[in-house]
């Protein structure tokens, strides 16, 4: 578990992004990754407010698909206490070298914790290079991210393991795996954890469910006994026909005394984007787990921006947290 915080995350050296000549195994990853120190660490920086959060206290959760636009994603969260983030881009090119995370952070006058998932090592997809006025990433970075009214405290991330094989994407070249980042936020009713995850979905139900499976054990090993609330871009039904139902990973988590929230289970929380422009882009993949918090009915909230733009592939998941039970 990463548990180290720093005030800015340092930035890759030119041969720490250029992967070319390495071997594309997991051995040569593992070795490689072990060197960019950005992957080990979180950055953190605390809001203006300080003070417990009341509740009830609302919690949105949402995969801004890189985030090609923070102040418009800024405004469409801006009647939440806590986002769990995830795709958030920090210096590429596709998304202006902006800090994305920061950016968004800094409109809502939240504190934020933010953990890197790949180092990219390209520009990304066709698609995302008809955005990049430049050549090269300044930084590129891509990851999750919890940003809250009150304080992080304890702030840790875990890798989701699986199989690096964004490592030997020809499209997408990258280092690094997928993340779960999260904190603990005094509330008016107690301590909880706060969750934001991104499970793999270039893979079996069975791997996310064992990516959920290892974030649960770390949890109770690190967090005995609080209430924890998971939201996410969970993936689900990818490669399975679309199929969320058959998914492991909400059984176990229910044997682990999670509840599922998502919100209508009819309706999807995916759409066409300006950067997927696939027009049967219509899946659940984005959900709340959560132990020992009780939450109000799940908005799915519609990522299209006033104007009429997509701020994002994924619709945002919000909820309230209306209560906590601590213990198990």
């Amino acid at each position: 578990m990463i548990r180290e915080t720093v005030a800015t995350l340092p930035v890759p050296s030119a041969a720490q992004r250029d992967i070319d000549g390495l071997t594309r195994d997991v051995a040569t990853h593992d070795a490689h990754a072990s060197e960019v120190a950005a992957l080990h660490a979180i950055e953190l920086r605390q809001g203006p407010a300080t003070a417990p959060l009341a509740l009830p206290f609302r919690v949105g959760a949402w995969n801004l698909e890189r985030c090609l636009f923070p102040p418009a994603s800024a405004a469409h969260a801006s009647d939440c206490d806590v986002l769990l983030l995830s795709e958030m881009d920090c210096g590429m090119a596709r998304t202006g070298q902006s800090h994305t995370t920061a950016e968004v952070a800094g409109k809502l006058d939240m504190g934020y914790a933010y953990a890197v998932e790949f180092v990219e090592t390209g520009l990304g997809s066709p698609i995302e290079a008809e955005f990049c006025a430049d050549t090269q990433n300044a930084i590129g970075f891509h990851g999750n991210a919890v940003l809250s009214r009150a304080d992080l405290g304890a702030p840790f991330a875990l890798r989701l393991h699986g199989h690096r094989q964004w490592f030997d994407d020809a499209e997408q070249p990258r280092v690094g795996e997928r993340i779960a980042i999260g904190a603990r936020v005094e509330t008016a009713a107690g301590p909880m954890l706060l969750i934001a995850a991104h499970l793999e979905s270039a893979c079996s139900a069975a791997h996310r469910q064992a990516q959920i499976a290892g974030l649960i054990d770390a949890l109770d090993t690190e967090f005995p006994g609080l209430p924890a609330l998971i939201g996410g871009d969970l993936n689900t039904g990818n490669h399975a026909g679309g199929n969320w139902r058959a998914e492991g990973l909400f059984a176990l988590a229910e044997a682990a005394g999670f509840t599922r929230h998502g919100g209508d289970e009819a309706v999807p929380t995916t759409r066409p984007s300006l950067i997927t422009r696939w027009p049967e882009r219509a899946m659940k993949l984005d959900w709340f787990l959560a132990r020992g918090v009780t939450l109000g009915p799940v908005e799915i909230r519609s990522s299209i921006a006033p104007d009429g733009t997509p701020l994002s592939d994924h619709d945002m998941i919000v909820a309230d947290v209306l209560r906590l039970s601590l213990g198990k």
